[in-house]
Parts: C-alpha cells; structure tokens; sequence
C-alpha cells in the first residue's frame, strides 16, 4: 500500500517514546519532509521525549503526559479538539497508546501489519504498512514513510540545539579532543555492564590518551552506577551524569570521539549526531534495536544466549532473560572495538 500525499495538507504521528525509538521516529520524519516540504506534521509525543525534539523543525508537538494517568487521554482530547488530520501514521504497539488513538480525527488510520499490530493496533487503523521479516526499529518506522509515497528513505537527522547547548558542549569537550563518552545505564539495571568493566575500559582509554565523561540522566540507578564505576577506577574520570538537560547531552555526544553504552536512549542519540558507539547488547537483538550506523560496532552476547534460553525458530524481537547475562560480554571483545574506532580517528 502506497498513499500519495500531493493533495493532502495534514498528517499526525503518534508515537509517545521512547527516546531511542524517536530518535528514529526523526530519520522518518525528515525523510516525509524531504519529499512534502509542506505537509503539516503533528507529532503525539511523550512530555520527556518532547525535552529532546522540541526544536524541531516543521513540526508541532502536542504532549501525552503519562503521569496524570487516565486524565492525560482526556487532556488529549482537549487539545486535539476541532482537528481533523488526513493521515494518522500511530507508529506505537501499546495499550496506552492504542487509547489514545481514539482522540485523533483522521480519515487514514495507517498502522504496522498484522503481524506486529499488537496491544490492540489493528483495531484502530484502517491500513497497514508492509510487512517485514527482521526489520531494525528504524526500517520498521521508513515503512510508515514508505506507505505515504516517500521514494528516498535513506536516515538523516537534523535535530536542532539551542546555541547555549552547543556552547556548553564544546566548552566541555573542545573540538579535536579525544574523548570517550560512557553512558553506562539502561531503563533497567538488569541491562547494565558491571561497573567494574566499564572501569577497566576506562583506563585503557585513559592510557591511550583518551578523556572519559561519565554522562547520563539524574535516576538514582544511573548516578549510582556512575559513582560505582568511578570508585572501581583507578584514574579520575569526569562525572557529568544527572548535570545536562537532553539537548545538553546531545550536543555533548556530538562533541565526543566515541561513546560506549548498553541498549539505552544516549547510544542512539549519538546515532543522530553521527558519533561512533560502542553498543553492549545481551537482553535483545542489536540488529533490531542496535546503533542503527555502528551496527558492526556493537558488542553482543545475545545470539549466543538466545540459542541456550529457545529450542527452534525465535522470532526477530524476542529478548532474552536472565539478571546476569550482561556478565557474559568480557573486558577484551569491548577494548577491542575502541581501539579499531580510535586507530580510525588518528587514520
């Protein structure tokens, strides 16, 4: 199913979060502009999400605040009053959202197919996208793009920062500084590398002439494993973790040489600013959920693990389970990729 939009002016995305899966809602996003510079975009996006994409251009944002429980799908409503949009692209499987896909006004309802219309998508869509086997979440997104007629869904980013941000960035990382930025936690801890492997890593980096920032958001689980890793480090790194906004760290892993982080929204963040990642990947498939340009950069136990936890065909977004199998990604295999990343900053 392909839909032309030469004669349609207005078109809504759904899509609530996460921050790394809108970072790759960006590359769609931008890929429709490219094609229909004067469609107007607006985006059903989460309250911390918005943090990072509210500069945006061509685009007008209406916020889902989750925390006012059942209030938010009426505030919705509210807010979408009186608008009625020709194309719906609801761009998220999940309950909450399928919800509050009802309070959109919208002629075509395009959501994912069959397949991967869970929490109850397919009840509120009128079409579909096409179906695929072993997509990435971004390729999963560019079949929304694709379904509305966009013929050239190569990813690019252009995500506005304030100047003030990127003055902020560069001031910590000045340009030509070799640095490796470690954003060490994931949503949940069962997802993180031990802190006394990050270390390890580190002081390598250190050793080859490296500076390392610790950066990251301000739950307790993320400055506790900063401060875990700086007390297992034999060398002073610097702890910038809970001290940026969004847009700060985005301009942050701009700045940076490398950036090493597990299944977490700053790996695909650095996606967008095009700096290499180093991607630690054990609970899900990196090549569904990886750093969509340093696929071949990421460190994975997940295949091996996948095969010990599943007899026969696993489909493609299955995670896999256990509290310990991060352990399972050793100190070499992760040292081994920055030194290929920082023999090509010096080629």
């Amino acid at each position: 199913m392909s839909l032309k939009l030469d004669n349609i002016n207005s078109l809504c995305l759904l899509r609530l979060s996460a921050i790394g899966d809108v970072c790759h809602a960006v590359a769609m996003v931008q890929a429709i502009q490219r094609q229909y510079p004067k469609l107007k975009i607006t985006w059903i996006i989460g309250k911390v999400e918005y943090q990072l994409l509210k500069h945006l251009h061509g685009v007008e944002f209406v916020i889902f605040d989750k925390s006012l429980g059942w209030r938010s799908y009426f505030k919705l409503r509210r807010d979408l009053a009186g608008q009625k949009f020709d194309v719906l692209l609801h761009m998220q499987v999940a309950l909450r959202a399928t919800i509050a896909s009802l309070a959109i006004s919208a002629q075509v309802r395009i959501g994912f197919d069959r397949a991967r219309a869970k929490e109850g998508q397919w009840l509120v869509t009128n079409q579909s996208v096409e179906p695929l086997a072993t997509p990435h979440v971004l390729e999963g997104f560019m079949g929304f793009a694709k379904a509305i007629g966009v013929t050239d869904l190569t990813p690019n980013w252009e995500i506005p920062v304030p100047l003030a941000d990127s003055e902020f960035a560069q001031k910590m990382i000045p340009d030509g500084d070799k640095t490796l930025v470690i954003c060490a936690a994931a949503s949940k801890a069962e997802r993180n590398w031990l802190p006394e492997r990050y270390a390890a890593v580190a002081e390598h980096a250190i050793s080859q002439g490296f500076r390392v920032i610790l950066c990251g958001g301000p739950a307790r689980l993320e400055v506790e494993l900063a401060e875990a890793i700086e007390q297992a480090c034999s060398q002073t790194l610097e702890n910038q973790v809970g001290k940026t906004s969004l847009t700060q760290l985005l301009a942050v892993l701009k700045q940076a040489s490398i950036v090493l982080a597990p299944d977490t929204g700053p790996a695909h963040m650095a996606v967008t600013q095009g700096t290499p990642v180093i991607g630690l990947y054990a609970h899900s498939n990196p090549g569904r959920t990886g750093p969509y340009t340093s696929l071949g950069n990421v460190v994975s136990v997940y295949d091996d693990v996948i095969k010990e936890q599943r007899e026969g065909g696993v489909s493609w977004g299955t995670r896999a389970k256990g509290k310990e199998i991060m352990n399972l990604i050793n100190i070499d295999s992760v040292v081994s990729k920055f030194d290929m990343l920082s023999q090509g900053l010096t080629d």
